[in-house]
């Protein structure tokens, strides 16, 4: 049995927007079995043009991710939400082993069990080459995104 994990569906546009932001601020904390833990134990995933299903592929699939994709961060934004899923638009900056700089671009789709965990996500990524100096999300990396830092609307992305 999982703990529920609200705020619970029937979504409102303000349980939307906190469940958007919570993912937001696990992602950020980059702690793949911490994040997993959001998932239903059956959980369907699709990111890009990996297909998963379960807790244990999902945390191996994030520990990987962070290897890679090294000083993570991530802003999501509420695109739309229905009483059990919530789609987003988001964007995340890394940097590469080799030093190279990224902004990946990318919507989701999620689905949520009346405990409020997920039990799908269906992701579209697109990565971007960015110099440097053209990075826009800047804060520690203490995992999450200071309230006073600007969203993907206000940063005209």
């Amino acid at each position: 049995m999982t703990d529920p994990r609200p705020p619970l569906p029937p979504f409102t546009a303000a349980t939307a927007m906190q469940k958007v932001r919570a993912a937001e601020d696990g992602w950020n904390g980059r702690d793949p079995a911490r994040v997993a833990t959001a998932y239903t134990p059956d959980s369907v995933w699709r990111n890009r043009d990996v297909f998963l299903t379960g807790r244990a592929a999902i945390e191996a699939f994030l520990t990987d991710k962070w290897v890679r994709e090294q000083e993570y961060r991530l802003i999501k934004e509420l695109w739309a939400f229905t009483d059990d899923r919530i789609a987003v638009r988001f964007a995340y900056e890394w940097q590469d082993g080799a030093g190279r700089w990224f902004r990946s671009y990318g919507n989701e789709n999620w689905a949520f069990d009346a405990d409020g965990l997920m039990r799908e996500r269906h992701a579209s990524i697109n990565d971007v080459a960015i110099a440097p100096g053209d990075r826009l999300f800047h804060w520690d990396r203490t995992g999450v995104r200071p309230a006073d830092h600007p969203g993907l609307t206000d940063l005209g992305l």
